[in-house]
């Protein structure tokens, strides 16, 4: 009986063990995730002041503004 408990004892522990793991696991992919898509996110932004930018360039030109 003693055995039987010591085993179930045991592979409780190694469950909980492969559990941490798995959730470490998960975390650290999710956290990749989430500086992938804040870096894509930064990407963007830039690319989209980048244009606004040459758009307000080439109205000023268009306008005579531009000196």
């Amino acid at each position: 009986m003693a055995d039987q408990s010591h085993s179930m004892s045991y592979n409780a522990g190694q469950a909980q063990g492969q559990a941490e793991v798995k959730k470490d696991q998960v975390m650290d992919k999710a956290s990749n995730a989430m500086q992938s898509a804040k870096e894509s996110c930064q990407q963007a932004g830039q690319q989209m002041m980048d244009k606004a930018q040459g758009a307000a360039d080439s109205a000023k030109e268009a306008t005579g503004m531009k000196k």
